[in-house]
């Protein structure tokens, strides 16, 4: 979390990106003013010329800069003192609006000198308190707020009111909350009494940002749909952009995901459009990104926030953006980058004296010290300011981390001085002293731990946003941990993790849904260490499923129609298919590419989901074994380093662990080069030889860790239900895996709800079979079989049509095989064959697909059909693959059909040579059609074909079965 920052707190002096400004026309300008050498002169033209100029800046800055320019130049030949120092007021007012802050404090503060020079101390009053802003941008906040101070004797009325207002602005950049609303009371009372309606304006956006930042989220909302409302009354169309900005900050903080993008891309595109500034906006969007767990492109958008300001020279801004940057490396797993930043942004807020904001940096140094390993060694006293400090300073998310990590801190030093050795003094009373001392500072230390525990968990768990009520159910786990009560722990873990699912389900995009997840971790990790402490199976298994694809058991969102992200799609597969046919890609179609899908991603995250909506809950011991019948279940999890196995066998539970997971994944990548390598059709006998060598080893190794342990599976049919890298390995190759039948299911409740929804299909009851029988009658359930075949593979047409023909189904090919076509059949087939090229996108799963006659079907394609098949084959390279994210999070092409609802399905998690997959697929599809459940029949087919040519071999290892198995 950021620290609920002022969204720009440009405060006091406009649209300089979130923050109005808080004066208007010159204020107590008399109709005589004074030359430079003091003697008097009437109005005249370059007074009239310089309050215009001073007006046209108010209203936009940009368009005025030159007419203020104009303006005090034509004063300054005049001599015209009032009139150049209103000019020049008007000038460094514009040019704080375009970003040149050395020029807008030079001409600040020519315009205060020339005020004195006049006789006049409002003007330079009024110069003075915009003169504050630009200190104050300057990274100056002690500095900007002696000017404002200064310049309060010697205004009153409205001037006094929008100093007072510039004022509140300053504390509450300083994050002095309370301060800051008493300002902004005082002078808002003066505004609408005077009917100064710019002026309640300005003031309404600047106190919302202060009610953002309390949480305040119905004030704040009601001061921002007032403003919006003056400023159209008032024909201020750039300032409406700044308050969709800052709308979008307020729905960040409250948690409404969609809400916050539409607001942000509107403001983007009005803020854009007059040439004003984007920092803080790409600030704010960085901010909502990490909320979400989209810490690339969080740290993108932050990236883009410090170029803006060290452009625009705005330092005051600068060290918000690398806490915002240490948070994101954190998340991101990357602790020491972290460090960097929370270092380098603490150094920044000491040197401006900000206090509040030096705390909150000191916070993401501990934070990014302990996700490091490191063991923090501040005194107590520092502790005991920052915990305080941030607690006064009104940011509940801020405090409520910082009394969390400073118990963790806590409790750590406390087992460190448990660690150290007995006294060795020879004096047994002197040694009696020591250990009777050392005990005492040790409950001290304990007490103090508790105490922080405690305030952190009264932090609200039933008001407020949602991450934020999650981590006060993280705080009062912590407590019941410390308090010895495991069932305490895990009902609030429980708690916690249902705010989060609920708040996931509000957001329609599955990318949104799948990386919010991260924010899932700390309370997963405590529910599974409790759950291994506790050493009961039956708990271990509940948190075990707790942890992983989570999203996937919510409530699908299929998105509405929508002709503009319909048109969005075609033009990506238009150019996709145009790349498709180029050895090397045109920068400018590449550019689009990135364009267009750039553009797809932000339409979709901004489809709302199911307020309220949850999780399924996870299945139990009892009710899975029910269903796997003579089917064994192997679940994997890691803890730390370790590998361990979850198995289900006639409703028994048995944990165990099996090894270091860093092997595992090293032999998996060795296993599956080696097969890459035997599918290649230029491979010498000599390479063969080795490959060969090198998966057999591999393989035994593999089957020796992962299932030679387990001997209570015995040659069972397996549900395996991987982790992390185990996601990609193709099981048939492990030698006690050939010939079985093995379905892959991202969790064990998912695979119950597949296995319940074919059973369903099918008329049975669901229970004992472990996979449907389907047959000749019954493979699609009355709703056809359906074979395609994809361009530029040559046996792709062959293979569409033995398929065909084996299930008497319809074969579509060439350019009937478009995607409407495809999607047509997707939606009215029970059984589906894909032949086609497949592209796994890693950087952004949803843009991965299958190549059709006239460009890819793909993942975000998948979603918005209005039904799938139950069963689905995908011929295509990596088609099985699937993007892991934190908690087995999944995305990818057949991840999209599992979630719309298909049951079961065959892929490949390897890539496959074109002509050597025809025979395993025919083999399949054949055993299929005799009734063999798709499990079995897969099994059967790799085994019937594994003493054929090595690239038929290497072609059928690839394929796993998914899902109902």
């Amino acid at each position: 979390m950021r620290a609920e920052t002022p969204a720009g707190a440009e405060p006091a002096l406009g649209p300089m990106a979130g923050a109005e400004a808080v004066d208007g026309s010159v204020a107590g300008v008399d109709a005589v003013g004074a030359r430079v050498d003091g003697s008097p002169e009437p109005a005249n033209e370059p007074l009239a010329e310089a309050e215009a100029a001073l007006a046209a800046v108010d209203r936009d800055p940009v368009s005025g800069l030159p007419a203020a320019e104009r303006a005090a130049r034509r004063a300054a030949r005049a001599g015209h003192a009032v009139a150049a120092s209103t000019a020049e007021r008007a000038w460094g007012h514009a040019l704080l609006h375009v970003g040149e802050l050395d020029n807008a404090i030079r001409h600040l503060s020519r315009a205060a000198a020339l005020g004195v020079r006049a006789g006049r101390a409002d003007l330079a009053a009024e110069a003075r308190y915009k003169l504050a802003f630009a200190v104050l941008q300057r990274g100056r906040p002690q500095a900007a707020l002696r000017e404002i101070d200064t310049a309060l004797p010697d205004l009153t009325g409205m001037a006094a009111a929008r100093a007072r207002a510039q004022r509140a602005i300053v504390l509450h950049v300083m994050g002095r909350l309370d301060e800051s609303l008493a300002e902004f009371e005082v002078a808002l009372q003066a505004l609408r009494q005077n009917d100064d309606l710019l002026g309640v304006q300005r003031m309404l956006i600047n106190r919302a940002l202060v009610h953002s930042d309390r949480h305040a989220f119905a004030a704040a909302e009601r001061d921002l749909l007032e403003a919006e409302t003056l400023a159209r009354e008032l024909g201020r169309p750039l300032t409406i952009g700044l308050i969709a900005n800052n709308l979008g900050l307020m729905e960040t903080l409250r948690g409404d995901v969609p809400a916050a993008l539409r607001h942000l891309d509107r403001a983007e595109r009005i803020i854009g459009a007059h040439g004003a500034q984007l920092g803080t906006l790409h600030q704010d969007r960085a901010e909502l990104l990490l909320s979400v767990g989209l810490t690339a492109e969080a740290k993108a958008a932050a990236a883009r926030a410090v170029n803006a300001y060290r452009r625009e020279r705005r330092s005051l801004k600068v060290p918000e953006v690398q806490v915002l940057l240490a948070q994101a490396e954190i998340l991101s797993g990357d602790p020491a980058a972290a460090l960097g930043h929370a270092r380098a942004a603490l150094r920044r807020f000491r040197a401006q004296g900000r206090r509040e904001w030096t705390e909150l940096a000191r916070l993401s140094v501990l934070s990014a010290q302990r996700a490091a390993g490191r063991r923090p060694r501040l005194p107590s006293a520092v502790i005991d300011v920052m915990v305080a400090t941030l607690d006064a300073a009104g940011w509940p998310a801020a405090a409520l981390d910082a009394a969390i990590v400073a118990a963790q801190v806590t409790a750590e030093r406390c087992v460190r001085q448990s660690e150290k050795g007995p006294d060795r003094s020879r004096d047994a009373g002197d040694a009696r002293a020591r250990v009777e001392l050392t005990t005492e500072r040790r409950s001290r230390t304990a007490d103090v731990a508790a105490s922080y525990l405690s305030r952190a968990a009264a932090a609200s768990r039933s008001r407020g946003p949602a991450l934020v009520r999650a981590r006060g159910w993280y705080a009062r786990a912590l407590q019941r941990r410390a308090e010895g009560d495991a069932r305490g722990v895990l009902a609030a873990v429980r708690t916690g993790l249902r705010v989060l699912d609920e708040h996931a389900s509000a957001m329609g995009a599955t990318d949104l849904r799948v990386h919010a997840a991260a924010h899932r971790g700390d309370l997963v990790a405590l529910g599974l260490e409790v759950a291994f402490e506790t050493g009961r199976p039956d708990s271990l298994f509940e948190w075990s499923e707790r942890a992983r694809a989570s999203r996937l058991l919510a409530a699908p969102v299929r998105p509405p129609d929508d002709p503009v992200l319909t048109a969005l799609l075609a033009r990506l597969r238009s150019v996709t298919r145009d790349l498709a046919g180029q050895a090397a890609a045109p920068a400018p179609l590449l550019a689009r590419q990135a364009d267009l899908e750039r553009r797809i991603l932000d339409h979709n995250r901004r489809l709302s989901g199911t307020p309220g909506g949850g999780t399924a809950a996870p299945v139990t011991p009892r009710d899975l074994a029910a269903s796997l019948g003579s089917w064994a279940l192997v679940e994997y999890l890691r803890r730390g380093a370790d590998l361990h196995a979850i198995t289900v066998v006639d409703g028994r539970v048995v944990v165990r662990r099996l090894g270091a997971t860093a092997e595992v994944a090293d032999l998996i990548e060795r296993l599956t080069f080696a097969v890459r390598r035997n599918a290649r059709p230029d491979a010498r006998p000599q390479v063969l030889a080795a490959s060969v060598a090198l998966l057999d080893a591999a393989a035994a190794r593999l089957d020796a860790l992962l299932l030679g342990p387990l001997a209570e599976i015995g040659d069972r049919p397996l549900v395996v239900v991987p982790t992390g890298p185990l996601h990609s390995l193709p099981w048939s190759l492990l030698p006690s895996c050939a010939g079985r039948p093995v379905t892959v299911a991202p969790s064990a409740t998912l695979w119950q709800l597949a296995r319940t929804r074919l059973a369903s299909a099918d008329g049975t009851d669901g229970d004992g079979g472990g996979g449907a029988h389907l047959g000749r009658a019954g493979v699609a359930s009355g709703r056809g079989v359906v074979a395609v075949a994809g361009p530029r593979l040559p046996a792709a047409g062959p293979e569409a049509t033995a398929v065909g023909a084996i299930h008497d189904g319809t074969v579509l090919a060439g350019t009937a095989a478009s995607v409407e076509a495809v999607s047509a059949a997707l939606s009215r087939a029970g059984l589906v064959h894909l032949a086609a090229h497949g592209h796994l996108s890693a950087e952004n799963p949803l843009f991965s697909g299958i190549a059709l006659a006239d460009g890819p079907l793909m993942a975000y394609d998948v979603e918005r059909l209005p039904r799938v098949p139950h069963t689905l084959v995908l011929a295509a390279c990596d088609s099985g693959r699937s993007v892991v994210r934190t908690g087995d999070e999944l995305m990818g092409l057949a991840v999209a059909f599992l979630a719309r609802g298909t049951s079961q399905l065959v892929a490949s998690v390897l890539p496959i040579p074109d002509a050597a997959t025809t025979p395993v697929m025919v083999a399949f599809h054949e055993r299929l059609a005799t009734g063999r459940p798709p499990a079995a029949a897969l099994a059967e087919a790799q085994r019937a074909v594994r003493g054929d040519d090595p690239r038929t071999a290497a072609a059928a290892a690839g394929f796993v079965c998914i899902g109902a198995g």
